[in-house]
């Protein structure tokens, strides 16, 4: 029987593409030499790009694909600012102030994300519909609870937790055992985004160069030397802002990133009675499985967005897809046989510490390792790399206080990453069967 990923009307690319296709920018000649250099022009690098611009700084961003075509464009569009640690947790490892400044600044990054998309008037579908988190297990309820208790108590967030009785007012499922709401996550179009923030990115005066691949970074005296397939240019200062994509040209952070591949598929329109039934409220959708599930409707309602860490391991879309399906169908059984219109995938920048980071290192500054949460993150930490390397006091960051961390014998390529995502699996399935 023909599965629905088999259908040869399935694309092997982003959804968000339909409404936001990548374009390759005019050729321009590499400038000599510039204030800037930034190494990707994803979120991070554009972000950081439109802050020096706008202090008067001349800004080459330098992209080896087209702009966009990494995860700024391929990314579910949740606007969370997640830590993996929920706050109980953080503060048991840093203690009730480090744990409450590292969630507060995400806090910030929100509220900044929100002011910038409304400043800009970047048309992007930004709308705060929160999220709800579903339980895999009745465990797992309980520590939702006592996390949204902590978010109320320390941050204001008016979380909340929804009996499994209750649940279907939040998604039309039994597969979870309650859940946890939070009314501050939102969601948008990350296309659309990424075009928006192209474009005030090339109107601050910033000057953004795809299919120029950064070949490696020499300091000198007086700044940088960055010699790309096009050439080399000069820089005062570097930022190198390549997260999940980081290469080889910069091996020291290519040692600290690792570069995790997360799937979407896409269904076909659903209908809206349909929609309203499973996703009532249109909030944006997770689970507390250790390999992730993150779902949503798609900005106009009709049909569903399903992405996660299932399938990893999978270079075909196709393959990875039907992980994916299969977990969608398990949640929503109704949606058996239901076709697909879309599957693809990105890489996301993981750490070991399970941290953002930002800093400088050897006199390049740097921003990345959003660990699956870049949407809030990525141009929060490519502002204030931004302001730090023009010294001003806004660009001071907790996050820079946590050192990168490595590991022996890991050079940027995850070569134990089946071994973690099959112990991931086996925990889940575990956790479910005893449920």
């Amino acid at each position: 029987m023909t599965q629905p990923l088999d259908a040869p009307t399935v694309k092997c690319e982003p959804y968000w593409w339909e409404a936001a296709p990548l374009v390759a920018l005019p050729e321009e000649p590499l400038p000599k030499a510039v204030d800037v250099a930034i190494v990707g022009a994803g979120y991070t690098g554009l972000s950081a790009a439109i802050t020096l611009a706008r202090r008067g700084r001349s800004v080459a961003v330098l992209e080896a694909e087209r702009p966009g075509e990494g995860a700024s464009s391929r990314n579910g569009g949740i606007a969370s600012g997640n830590l993996k640690y929920g706050v109980g947790a953080m503060i048991e490892r840093f203690g009730r102030d480090g744990a409450l400044a590292l969630y507060n600044e995400g806090k910030q990054a929100r509220e900044s994300l929100k002011a910038f998309i409304e400043t800009e008037g970047i048309q992007c579908h930004f709308a705060m519909h929160g999220r709800f988190t579903g339980a895999n297990t009745p465990a797992h309820y309980e520590g939702l609870a006592r996390d949204a208790e902590l978010l109320r108590k320390h941050l204001g967030v008016e979380a909340e937790v929804v009996a499994r009785a209750e649940q279907h007012r939040e998604i039309g499922s039994d597969f979870y055992h309650g859940g946890q709401v939070r009314p501050d996550i939102g969601g948008l179009h990350p296309g659309l985004f990424f075009r928006g923030l192209l474009d005030v990115a090339r109107k601050a005066g910033a000057t953004v160069f795809g299919g120029t691949r950064v070949a490696g970074l020499k300091r000198k005296s007086q700044g940088f030397t960055v010699a790309t397939a096009r050439g080399r240019i000069a820089a005062r200062d570097v930022i190198v802002a390549t997260n999940g994509y980081t290469g080889a040209a910069t091996p020291w952070f290519r040692r600290r990133v690792i570069p995790i591949r997360s799937q979407i598929i896409a269904t076909e329109p659903l209908g809206a009675n349909m929609m309203a039934r499973l996703m009532p409220k249109g909030r944006m959708l997770g689970d507390t499985s250790r390999l992730y599930n993150y779902y949503r409707p798609a900005p106009d309602g009709g049909r569903i967005i399903f992405g996660g860490r299932a399938g990893a391991l999978a270079a075909d879309p196709r393959e990875s897809g039907r992980h994916l399906y299969r977990n969608l169908t398990a949640i929503f059984p109704d949606l058996q046989g239901i076709g697909v219109t879309h599957t693809w995938s990105g890489n996301t920048g993981y750490t070991f510490d399970l941290l953002p980071h930002i800093g400088v290192k050897d006199g390049v500054h740097y921003a990345m390792g959003f660990c699956g949460s870049g949407v809030v993150w990525a141009p929060w930490f490519g502002r204030k790399i931004a302001e730090k390397l023009l010294g001003e006091p806004a660009g001071a960051i907790p996050f820079e206080q946590h050192r990168f961390q490595t590991r022996p014998l890991y050079w940027g390529q995850p070569w134990f990453l089946p071994f973690v995502m099959t112990w991931y699996g086996a925990r889940d399935w575990i956790d479910r069967k005893r449920a």
